[in-house]
């Protein structure tokens, strides 16, 4: 297998945390592993691996998966686990033509560059391969992304707030995977409230990259007053906290 030579971007996730308060993100997504159809022998790569979860049960089917994430900690998990994996962003993978399919789950949304990163997943398949992947799509957790703006519009102290999701429409991401050779068989967005422990615990774990620049205390005020206005929305007494998530499932074949 291929290594990357170049220094690598990073990206710090706490494995621990993750496990505990965001193990949904795997369970929920055992229908895209279904939509992949492994097939034994079968070579695939996992962008945005995580603890290698996903991979491990793909490799169950008799396939070869090898996982890239851009977090060590998430890397170091998924080769304890017995993933063969490696830290990688998507936007810098220097394979060529050495999978039969690419899969991503949860990951393809935090991308900013998008374009980039289809580019070297086309680079990555072998001719027919196909990919496979879900991720956030149009309106997903759009009531925690107001609340958090609110918030940082309250605080100008706080600077500017970033919005780096990419949270694309079918129709977008389509003209990009067909600017890189892929024909699209299936695209799809897919409403899927998702219940989660406290929102708090889901600020701690998806959202340092809005508030790696705060000191700890303006972090504490942040994610309290977001919980206090996403109790008027996405909080009932009968169901608990349910972030309001859309995610796109796409199946593409490289031509």
């Amino acid at each position: 297998m291929k290594k990357s030579t170049k220094e690598k971007e990073t990206n710090s996730w706490n494995a621990d945390r993750y496990h505990k308060h965001a193990h949904f993100v795997s369970e929920l997504a055992l229908p895209v592993v279904a939509l992949l159809d492994p097939k034994e022998g079968e070579k695939i790569l996992d962008v945005g691996c995580g603890e290698g979860t996903l991979g491990l049960e793909i490799s169950k089917h008799g396939t070869e998966v090898y996982g890239v994430d851009l977090s060590p900690e998430m890397v170091n998990q998924a080769i304890a686990n017995g993933l063969e994996a490696e830290v990688m962003s998507a936007t810098e993978m220097p394979f060529e033509q050495e999978f039969d399919a690419v899969f991503s789950n949860a990951t393809l949304h935090w991308v900013r560059e998008p374009e980039l990163a289809v580019k070297h997943i086309a680079k990555a398949l072998k001719s027919g391969g196909r990919f496979i992947a879900e991720f956030g799509g149009e309106g997903n957790v759009q009531h925690i992304v107001m609340a958090m703006r609110t918030v940082f519009e309250r605080h100008p102290e706080y600077g500017k707030f970033d919005d780096f999701w990419f949270f694309p429409t079918p129709e977008q991401y389509t003209q990009i995977l067909e600017r890189h050779g892929f024909e699209v068989h299936t695209i799809e967005l897919i409403p899927r409230p998702t219940p989660i422990d406290d929102i708090a615990h889901w600020l701690a774990v998806f959202t340092n990259g809005v508030t790696e620049h705060l000191e700890s205390s303006q972090t504490e005020q942040f994610r309290a007053e977001v919980r206090e206005i996403l109790k008027k929305t996405i909080y009932t007494t009968q169901e608990g906290w349910m972030a309001d998530y859309v995610r796109l499932r796409v199946k593409a074949i490289k031509q």
